[in-house]
């Protein structure tokens, strides 16, 4: 089976910008049309969805420029390129979702103790259903862009606006049972909406933290590299595997293990062999590979070895 491979720089350029914009853009717009609903209607669970949308702005926004930022190639005084400004994106998204899921929070349960009703329910329906709509063509784009890119900021772009079709979902059943007298149900969903928020926000940011502190990659990942390294011939065993992502950037580091009497063009050429593979099989890597000869291996805890 053919291993399907990242696509080239330009074309994560393209990606990452065409998703990029088109967040802004529908989050702006949301804003428009549900803060005019809201003022409209009253109701809670509209200015949840409005809350979410500013908070989809700001976070589209700072994705916007800190992907741009990304794409900088590597520099003097960033040696490993800009990768991390991804990252960085969506941890600034988590805090942003987690403060707006705490207000909206304390302002739906004080309007549930206070009580109150909804005026014109139907038209925050109908805001709620062109929301849906405009979100879910979004939601497809970046679906796109994210199978050609893996880009990690867009990644929670994308599980941001996910949440937006389940939250715009729960306006309309709350405005729904509105109409027929069951006010509290607005004051409630939007309770459940913040919740909700405040859980994808916490699994956006650890993920981003994660990033931020050079995570291995993936198991399988791994594994596919441990395969290269198997199968180049000369290769006798390998050991202190260390691997890492910082946005498009993936970065291997290993010790392989040769015969004691290769000279070093022999040894030079098994390794740089070895990572050619590696960069074939994973575009826009960076490799380094140590040559151990057999008898210098070292035995201590923490290394490992595929003559073991």
């Amino acid at each position: 089976m053919t291993e399907e491979k990242p696509k080239p720089v330009r074309d994560y350029a393209f990606w990452v910008k065409l998703a990029t914009r088109a967040s802004v853009s529908v989050a702006l717009t949301l804003i428009v049309v549900k803060l005019w609903a809201w003022i409209s209607t009253d109701a809670s669970s509209m200015l949840a969805s409005a809350t979410d949308s500013m908070l989809d702005t700001l976070a589209s926004l700072f994705t916007f420029f800190s992907v741009r930022y990304a794409l900088q190639p590597a520099d003097y005084e960033h040696r490993f390129g800009h990768g991390k400004a991804e990252s960085l994106a969506a941890l600034v998204q988590s805090a942003l979702i987690t403060g707006s899921a705490m207000l909206l929070l304390v302002h739906s349960a004080q309007q549930w103790y206070q009580g109150g009703t909804v005026a014109k329910p139907a038209l925050g329906i109908y805001v709620s259903i062109f929301a849906i709509a405009l979100t879910l063509a979004l939601v497809l784009l970046q679906r796109l862009a994210i199978k050609h890119t893996q880009s990690k900021a867009i990644a929670a772009d994308h599980l941001h606006f996910q949440s937006d079709l389940l939250l715009n979902s729960a306006v309309i059943v709350a405005l729904g049972l509105s109409a027929y007298g069951w006010y509290w149900a607005d004051s409630v969903f939007a309770i459940l909406i913040a919740i909700y928020l405040a859980y994808g926000a916490i699994k956006i940011g650890w993920e981003a933290f994660q990033g931020l502190m050079d995570r291995e990659l993936p198991e399988p990942d791994k594994e596919k590299i441990v395969a290269v390294l198997k199968a180049t011939k000369g290769i006798h065993g390998w050991h202190d595997l260390r691997t890492r992502a910082s946005g498009q950037m993936r970065f291997i580091q290993c010790h392989v293990e040769l015969d004691d009497h290769l000279s070093l063009r022999a040894a030079h050429d098994i390794a740089d062999g070895a990572e050619q593979k590696l960069r074939e099989l994973f575009p826009e890597t960076d490799v380094i590979i140590h040559m151990d000869p057999l008898s210098a291996v070292p035995a201590h805890p923490g290394t490992k070895s595929t003559t073991e």
